[in-house]
């Protein structure tokens, strides 16, 4: 990243919450042009919370958003969606009684006047999966849980978002699969694509991001580069995690 290049995501100070209950506080992270940046924690953390408050989905109560230069703390989901973030929800969502080929174009609506660039992004999106072309034309209801993985991924890359987001994606996922999306995400990475996901997997987190933050108690409690991990930072972590 140039020395003088915007962040891909920078957030400061942000506070959310639902009704009366404030379920994050003041949390500070940021993910750098072409970074994967993980926000690892327990059950209940917040991590779901933080991911829908850079979403625009969830009201700030305090702090800023600011998403490849462009604040967007105000901005309403829908605008947040057209071009500036993308987000794979926790159990995918997918349109299952659309086929393959459709879901993916709903992720790109926006851009659905320019046929070029969605063509191109379709492309790329079948080069990053290749048996997600092979089932185009078939209801996502046929593919298994790691192939609609690739699918909602496929989906996310369809809005050319300037910043990608992930709520547990290795969720309920067999190994071989969950390896599948690991490979896909370095993919990404190693494209420019700037990502920040949310996991429960050290190790998952630690082979495809470059940076780790940690969430308790809807605080950020400990930040780290992944590769200064070593095993007894592993272990604190691990100690958060529960």
């Amino acid at each position: 990243m140039s020395e003088h290049a915007s962040p891909a995501l920078t957030v400061e100070g942000l506070s959310a919450g639902y009704g009366r209950f404030e379920v994050i506080h003041d949390i500070t992270l940021s993910v750098a042009k072409g970074q994967a940046v993980a926000l690892l924690g327990p059950n209940g953390a917040g991590k779901t919370t933080v991911l829908r408050a850079i979403m625009g989905m969830l009201r700030h109560r305090r702090g800023s958003v600011i998403v490849d230069g462009t604040d967007i703390t105000a901005m309403p989901p829908h605008r947040v969606a057209r071009g500036h973030v993308a987000l794979v929800p926790e159990g995918r969502r997918l349109f299952l009684g659309q086929t393959v080929e459709d879901n993916l174009r709903l992720g790109g609506l926006h851009l659905r006047h320019d046929k070029e660039r969605t063509e191109a992004l379709l492309r790329s999106v079948f080069e990053l999966f290749p048996v997600v072309e092979r089932y185009r034309s078939r209801p996502v209801t046929a593919m298994s849980g790691g192939e609609q993985q690739m699918v909602a991924i496929g989906r996310m890359m369809m809005s050319a978002p300037s910043l990608m987001l992930l709520d547990e994606p290795s969720l309920g996922l067999a190994p071989l699969a969950i390896q599948g999306m690991a490979d896909a995400l370095g993919a990404l990475r190693e494209r420019g694509q700037s990502i920040l996901l949310v996991e429960q997997r050290v190790d998952l987190a630690l082979q495809v991001c470059d940076h780790v933050y940690v969430l308790s108690g809807g605080r950020i409690v400990r930040q780290s580069d992944a590769a200064s991990v070593d095993a007894q930072g592993r272990e604190l972590i691990d100690a958060y995690l529960g």
